[in-house]
């Protein structure tokens, strides 16, 4: 008779009462964080805000003077405002590799249309297009908050934050009542919302001009009052609509966090503090926090572009001689962590998941060797021989972690940066936290998870 292996524990039950509180204060930090930073520009101010208190430097401040980078010193480029990449020079050469965290900091959200006003029935609205992979249905009836950039034909930038504070209004899409549903309860789930009735309720007050009223002039006006914005600078904005309030623990235990946008902050978190928080190191330490993964990691701040590369080459100019073959060396010898979640067995739809290989809230930091969908298409599969070297890593700094594939062989599954990173030649595998819900506007993740997703990553730029 073969003996049934016991289920492995969760992490919980090992934690010293100093693990707790060190774990406390990190979801603390983290439910900040998310909260205030819900699109991809705010969690880029925000980590650099956060680099420069930690003595991070601009690089590019350091090529204009000519400084020469030595190791300890640290530094910081920014792309467009919507993407961040960190250093800490070690005292190994940068041409023996660098070792590299990267997440991504952009999240399924509502975006406005060049042309989003509009007034119907006696109530104003905004056009909007959906960014990522959302199921339509779960957007409605949510109190939206409003963030983003308009940018005027003379330069001027006005930044736009409504909803988040409690006198502030909230915007939402709205739904049809059950009573008038029939028809629409008997489409696919895919079709019940389409994505063109995503629109944002934003107003029913009609200004009134001689015999003409108009909700959509009031709106208007006060958009002319309170930001100087006219209708036409809509062309030139990035509005994006994202669930209003903040982060919240979850349970009666305060065991979890529910908020919006922890795919793929929470990996982005905890590397950005395992990189403030390391300090001396061999090999040159990097956080890379990139935007447009939910899209194809496409576009000029995305994960496809030359940004990480054109970086890597003036850094590499900065501490050493420069030649091309020097740059592909560095490249090639590094090791890094492709950090983005991964998710959660759900009881309720145990159906979906392969119970031996998927991941579970509770039992520590996730590692998927490889991603993609039916017969491994569109990942990067890891070699076997990275994999040990990061279990010995692991082991040796008491990180608990877990393996884990994404749902059923047959259903599919998401991508990461991993399979863009690997062209270089470079180590790379996905690793990250658990997260139930994912991809909706609130998502689940466990403390303890992202706590031991932070140790990891902690333990990898101190010994890979």
């Amino acid at each position: 008779m073969v003996e049934k292996k016991a289920e492995k524990a969760s992490v919980w039950t090992s934690y010293s009462k100093d693990d707790k509180e060190k774990l406390e204060a990190l979801a603390a930090g983290y439910i900040d964080f998310i909260s205030n930073c819900k699109t991809e520009r705010e969690c880029a101010a925000e980590v650099v805000r956060e680099a420069e208190a930690a003595g991070y430097r601009n690089l590019s401040d350091v090529l204009k003077v000519g400084e020469k980078l030595k190791a300890g010193d640290k530094v910081y480029a920014v792309n467009m405002k919507k993407a961040v990449v960190l250093f800490n020079i070690g005292t190994e050469p940068l041409q023996e590799g660098i070792n590299i965290l990267g997440a991504h900091i952009d999240s399924p959200s509502l975006h406005l249309k060049q042309n989003p006003l509009y007034e119907e029935g006696g109530l104003s609205y905004l056009d909007t297009h959906y960014y990522g992979g959302i199921k339509k249905y779960q957007w409605v009836t949510l109190p939206l908050a409003m963030h983003g950039v308009v940018v005027k034909k003379d330069g001027m930038v006005v930044d736009i934050s409504i909803g988040e504070k409690k006198t502030d209004p909230v915007f939402c899409v709205t739904d049809l009542l059950i009573h008038l549903a029939q028809e629409q309860m008997e489409k696919k789930a895919s079709k019940a919302v389409e994505g063109e009735n995503l629109d944002i309720l934003i107003g029913s007050y009609p200004l009134k001009d001689g015999e003409k009223e108009s909700v959509k002039a009031g709106i208007l006006k006060l958009l002319k009052d309170t930001y100087d914005i006219e209708e036409d600078d809509f062309l030139s904005a990035e509005i994006i609509l994202v669930p209003a309030g903040r982060a919240r623990e979850l349970g009666f235990d305060r065991s979890m966090v529910i908020g919006y946008g922890q795919d793929d902050r929470v990996c982005a978190y905890t590397s950005l503090r395992a990189m403030l928080d390391t300090k001396a190191v061999k090999r040159t330490a990097c956080c890379l926090l990139v935007d447009k993964e939910e899209i194809g990691s496409v576009g000029a701040t995305g994960m496809r572009s030359r940004f990480f590369e054109n970086t890597c080459a003036e850094l590499l100019s900065a501490a050493e001689p420069y030649s091309e073959l020097a740059l592909r060396h560095m490249l090639a010898h590094s090791k890094m962590l492709s950090s983005d979640v991964s998710s959660a067995f759900d009881v309720l739809y145990q159906s979906a998941f392969d119970k031996k290989n998927t991941a579970y809230c509770g039992r520590g930091m996730v590692f998927n060797k490889f991603t993609g969908h039916g017969g491994k298409s569109g990942s990067n599969d890891a070699n076997a021989e990275y994999l040990g070297e990061l279990r010995h890593i692991m082991d040796k700094h008491a990180v608990h972690f877990q393996l884990a594939e994404l749902g059923r062989v047959d259903l599919g599954g998401g991508g990461t940066i991993a399979y863009i990173m690997s062209l270089y030649g470079m180590q790379v595998i996905d690793s990250g936290v658990a997260v139930l819900s994912m991809h909706a506007p609130w998502e689940v993740t466990s403390k303890i998870d992202i706590y031991e997703a932070n140790k990891g990553y902690r333990a990898f730029l101190a010994e890979a």
